[in-house]
């Protein structure tokens, strides 16, 4: 059996003791030798003739799938699955998993960090001061302001349980919200558009669908309150950049943090000219836990579809 593994934590060259349980699985395993996410014609001559396929970021398109007649399993190394087409592996009896709630707290604990970072305006008081200056800057303290969080997951529900430490006030909208879990927690359900238009501080945590693409668009910046901040630790399809960049340039946005972009890695970005804007690589769910937990989720996954045991976690059955 021959499996392709791409995501850049699970390289040979690192101690990984998931990667070692795939090798005694296996009988080869091949590598992403680019230490990046690959395009269609890498991943096609990679995967010619692999059983299995732990993937990182990489764009599994139809043309992909197709080409590759002896893939049986397709095991996502994180929760994440817009770069992966699921109705072209289910045509092609491909099964595909994830890896949902393994890094929630990495996630979520980064999201809380960008918006206590840019409600103190650490960023750019650090540089400021290191190059010998000593200015007077007022910020806004988290405590009894509003936090919208738009995606009420594992990851919405770790900001969630931080922001209840700060006093703040808890609002949020999800397609499929667990009202119990909202009472107990003393979250305020409501639509998304009165998340938006009532909150201090807006978190992202949703998936990239076609539905939520351009979610935040120039009609939601203008409903939001003035000096608002918001962060995006989620996929980058969500926010229309471009309404952003005229929501800071215009001052309606007061801060904006980005851990995903639309373009990765987003060179030249014209939003890095402001310093209410932190931007960070799509790093969320890199702590020493959480690739601990992904791997070890990601690995059994495939294990178990390429052994036909059950998966719980297979996207398109």
């Amino acid at each position: 059996m021959k499996i392709l593994v791409t995501p850049t934590s699970m390289q040979p060259e690192k101690e990984n003791p998931a990667l070692d349980r795939l090798k005694e699985f296996a009988d080869e395993l091949v590598y992403n030798p680019t230490g990046k996410p690959l395009e269609e014609d890498a991943l096609c001559r990679l995967l010619e003739d692999c059983d299995g396929y732990l993937a990182g970021l990489d764009f599994v398109t139809e043309k992909v799938l197709k080409s590759c007649h002896r893939l049986k399993a397709i095991s996502r190394y994180g929760a994440g699955y817009d770069r992966v087409d699921l109705q072209a592996a289910k045509d092609c009896g491909i099964f595909v998993s994830n890896t949902p709630g393994a890094n929630a707290e990495a996630v979520g604990e980064l999201a809380f960090g960008m918006m206590m970072t840019l409600a103190r305006r650490l960023v750019p008081l650090d540089r400021t001061t290191k190059a010998g200056g000593w200015v007077r800057s007022t910020g806004t303290e988290l405590y009894g302001k509003t936090l919208g969080i738009v995606g009420l997951g594992a990851i919405g529900r770790v900001v969630a349980r931080c922001a209840g430490g700060f006093g703040m006030h808890v609002i949020a909208y999800d397609p499929f919200i667990d009202e119990e879990y909202c009472k107990q927690k003393e979250i305020e359900s409501m639509a998304f558009d009165d998340v938006m238009s009532r909150a201090d501080f807006v978190t992202l945590h949703l998936p990239l669908l076609e539905s939520t693409r351009h979610l935040v668009d120039r009609n939601v910046f203008a409903s939001m309150k003035d000096g608002a901040i918001l962060i995006n630790a989620s996929r980058g399809g969500i926010v229309d950049e471009d309404a952003a960049l005229d929501a800071l340039i215009s001052g309606k946005l007061g801060g904006l943090g980005l851990d995903a972009f639309e373009e990765e890695p987003p060179a030249g970005s014209p939003l890095f000219a402001f310093d209410n804007v932190l931007a960070t690589p799509h790093t969320g769910a890199h702590t020493m836990e959480a690739t601990e937990n992904m791997a070890n989720m990601a690995v059994d996954n495939l294990i178990a579809m390429l052994s036909g045991q059950d998966c719980p976690y297979i996207l398109n059955r």
